[in-house]
Formats: structure tokens, C-alpha cells, sequence
């Protein structure tokens, strides 16, 4: 489906019984697009806009952005984050709402990530009509109604606003930080794994799961995967395809309600890594990047799990003997006070409950071949990710970025983010002792 018709205002019925919509009204991807924001404003507002940049996304885009504001004769507001590198945190979020400027009408915020993120918070806090220009494809968050910020240590999926408007200027696009385009490739490459754990997790706890928005992901992935070298070539049509394929996969999460379509474990390990960055000051890379790394830990470790046959007696003598307490020592020990709010979240969750534990071991077992054909069906090998992976530049080796220390127990930890299920949760259940490698 075209992007005009994913975001048609009728929405879209669908086999899941829901009507898939989304608050996107309009996405443009071309040369020149930036020049169309004046019109966009009048269409929502004549009153002035508030304009949020970081100095990097001011300098790429967000200048010549208040110049076109200017000959339009559309007033506006600019502030600036501090930070050429904002940090997903309270700080960034407390900070654009201090320097907010409550007479206006509409948010434009120019950028990616996290100024996309913030932006996002404040027009739901607002209520105001909003606005992104990209100036990168380095994340599929552009058009998703949350937004991925750490609150009390823990990386969170905030509810948040979806742009009414994405603008893609792609002689913007093509300028982008060769890095920002690995980033784009590397969090397109986490829906291997994402759209296997959905489909596992719909059979283990009964989550709601709708195959529609898993092919949206699916063919969004495909053109991007397949325009991966136009992409760092910088080659115009490529870096459109690619855009697009990042859009789609955010209206994928929002089509969804949920976050399932587009994250899973191998997010959870950039989460992990992310928390440890903040707390510590341990080596961190970008969110895509350090995705595209736990995607391939983790198809090796669904490779490995493919081969293995459930032991029942094994599984109930370990969730028995399991002791949570030294668990949560460890989870204090390799991420500081963001623990807390992961052994708060368990508490509610209860997912080491025993009894719990045996419910899903018992859907585990007798949906084992499903599950063996869903590993086969929805994920590369490893050897020909990871032949993808180098051809990009993308890293194979956790060592290649300083994230090697500690990776078991990141794996581990990666469990507790969310009330999620994915691998290390099925690993748990069956007593297994994979680690990734």
C-alpha cells in the first residue's frame, strides 16, 4: 500500500478486527519538500510555530528551515537543546518544555531521534498540531505515537503525539552522517526479530497480534534491506526508499497500539546498553547501530534455540530453584538506581511466579514445532545477516564497540525492561542456560 493510503483518514478495516488509523495526515518525500512548510503551517495555524533543533539539526536543516519561515512571513520561535547529542532523558524533555513558547499555534521540530521524541511529548501535552523535518533516515520513530526516553534509569516507551506532518526533504536526507544512515538500516534490520517474537509471543501468552501490519513491517524491511548500498551511495532514489520503508515501519506501531510491530530482545539490548551509558559512563553507540548488533545475537541464539528440544522437568526445577533475589542484586549491580524501576515492574508482573511459569511452559511445549517454523520462517541465518551486516559497515562484534563486557548478564537483564515477551524470556522458561556469543 501507498503511504497516501496507509494514512487515509477512513482508516483501514482489517481481518484483526481492528480499523488500523493513525494521525498522520500527510507524508512528503522529495527534493525540495522543506520548501513546502509554509503552506503546511497555514493549513493547521496562521499563528506563529515553535521551531525545536538540536545545533547539529540547526546546522543541517533547522537555519535554512527559519529561512523559509521567514520569507513566508510566518512567525515563529526557536530554541535550540544545548546538546549536539541530547540525551533520551528527563533533562532534554525538562529542558524544551522550559523554553516552550505557550502562544504558539503548532511544533515543528527538526531533526531525528530524540528531537523527534521530545517534539512528540510536547505536542501531546500541548494538544498543538506538529510537525517533523527529518534530517536523517537513521530511525524508524518518525511517524510512532511514543516516544523511547529514560524515565527514573529505565528506558521507557512513552505514549506520546504522532506527527501530523513528515517532511522528507531528501537533498536534506542524502547529507545525513554516514553513521545516521547505518542507524536507519541497522533498526530496519531489528523487524527479523521483532515480527518472529510477536508471532511467538500470540501462541505463548495470548497477546493480541495481527498479521496485516506484520507484512506492512515485513515488505518496509524488504526495501530497505534491498536499497542498503544506494542507501550509503547516497543515491537519491535509495535514500527515499529507505525513508519510506522507516515511515511504514512507524505506522506500523501505531496501526498496532504497541511497540511489538517494530522492538523486541534486540531493542532490549541497546536499552540495556543505553542505561549503562547513562549511569556509568560505559561505551555506547546509537540506537540503530547498537540494534543491528542485537539482532544478530540474537539470530544466532534463536538459530541455537531451533535446535533444542523442551525438557519439562528441567524447565520446572529451574523457574523453582530460581533464585530472585540474587537476580535483582545483579540487575542493581550492572545498571545502578535504574533497577528499581525493573524490580517494581516485576512485582506487578510476577513473571518468575511458578505457577505462571508452568501456564506458559505448558503452550511452550505444545506449540514447539510452531514455534521451531516461525524461527525458520521470519529469520535470516546468521552467516547471511551478518555478510549483510559488513557490507554496510555495520558492526558483528560487540568488542568493535566496547560492549563486549558484561553481555550475559545484559542478556539477562534484557527480561525485565519490558512486560515483553521475547527470547531471554523463553529462554528463562525453559530452563536454558543460552547465552549469546
Amino acid at each position: 500500500m501507498t503511504l497516501d493510503q496507509l494514512t487515509s483518514p477512513a482508516g483501514i478495516p482489517c481481518a484483526c478486527g481492528k480499523v488500523h488509523r493513525c494521525t498522520v495526515d500527510k507524508v512528503l518525500c522529495r527534493p525540495g519538500a522543506m520548501d513546502e512548510v509554509p503552506e503546511i503551517v497555514r493549513s493547521y495555524t496562521q499563528g506563529k510555530v515553535f521551531v525545536l533543533c538540536d545545533p547539529n539539526t540547526y546546522s543541517a536543516a533547522g537555519e535554512r528551515l527559519c529561512g523559509v519561515l521567514d520569507r513566508a512571513d510566518i512567525g515563529y520561535s526557536l530554541y535550540v537543546l544545548s546538546s549536539p547529542h541530547p540525551a533520551p532523558a528527563e533533562e532534554t524533555a525538562g529542558s524544551a518544555l522550559m523554553h516552550f513558547d505557550f502562544g504558539a499555534k503548532m511544533i515543528i521540530a527538526v531533526g531525528s531521534g530524540v528531537v523527534n521524541d521530545t517534539a512528540k511529548l510536547l505536542a501531546a501535552a500541548s494538544g498543538l498540531p506538529y510537525c517533523i523535518v527529518a534530517t536523517a533516515p537513521s530511525m524508524d520513530g518518525y511517524a510512532s505515537a511514543t516516544s523511547s526516553m529514560e524515565r527514573d534509569g529505565l528506558k521507557v516507551s512513552l505514549p506520546s503525539a504522532c506527527p501530523n506532518v513528515i517532511v522528507g526533504d531528501t537533498e536534506v536526507l542524502r547529507a545525513a552522517p554516514e553513521a545516521m544512515l547505518r542507524s536507519g538500516l541497522g533498526d530496519m534490520l531489528a523487524k527479523y526479530v521483532s515480527i518472529c517474537e510477536w508471532r511467538i509471543a500470540q501462541r505463548v501468552t495470548g497477546e493480541y497480534y495481527c498479521e496485516f501490519v506484520s507484512e506492512l513491517v515485513r515488505s518496509a524491511l524488504e526495501k530497505c534491506v534491498s536499497n542498503a548500498q544506494g542507501l550509503l551511495k547516497r543515491e537519491p532514489g535509495a535514500v527515499e526508499a529507505v525513508f519510506e520503508g522507516l515511515v511504514i515501519g512507524g505506522l506500523a506501531m501505531t496501526f498496532a497500539g504497541l511497540s511489538r510491530p517494530a522492538s523486541g530482545v534486540e531493542h532490549y539490548f541497546s536499552h540495556v546498553w543505553d542505561m549503562r551509558t547513562l549511569e556509568f559512563g560505559t561505551p555506547g553507540e546509537s540506537h540503530g547501530i547498537q540494534c543491528a548488533l542485537g539482532t544478530l545475537l540474537s539470530v544466532r541464539m534463536y538459530e541455537k534455540l531451533a535446535t533444542l528440544t523442551p525438557d519439562t522437568a528441567r524447565a520446572i526445577a529451574h523457574a523453582a530453584d530460581f533464585d530472585t533475589g540474587a537476580h535483582f542484586a545483579m540487575l542493581r549491580e550492572l545498571l545502578g538506581h535504574g533497577a528499581e524501576a525493573m524490580i517494581a515492574q516485576e512485582a506487578r508482573e510476577k513473571k518468575y511466579d511458578p505457577a505462571l511459569h508452568r501456564e506458559r511452559l505448558g503452550r511452550i511445549v505444545e506449540n514447539w514445532d510452531y514455534i521451531r517454523s516461525v524461527i525458520a520462517e521470519e529469520l535470516p541465518s546468521s552467516a547471511e545477516l551478518c555478510r549483510l551486516m559488513k557490507s554496510v559497515g555495520l558492526p558483528t562484534d560487540p568488542a568493535e564497540l566496547g560492549l563486549d563486557g558484561d553481555l550475559d548478564r545484559v542478556f539477562l537483564a534484557t527480561k525485565d525492561i519490558r512486560d515483553k515477551y521475547v527470547l531471554s524470556r523463553l529462554v528463562w522458561d525453559l530452563g536454558l542456560d543460552l547465552l549469546p556469543q
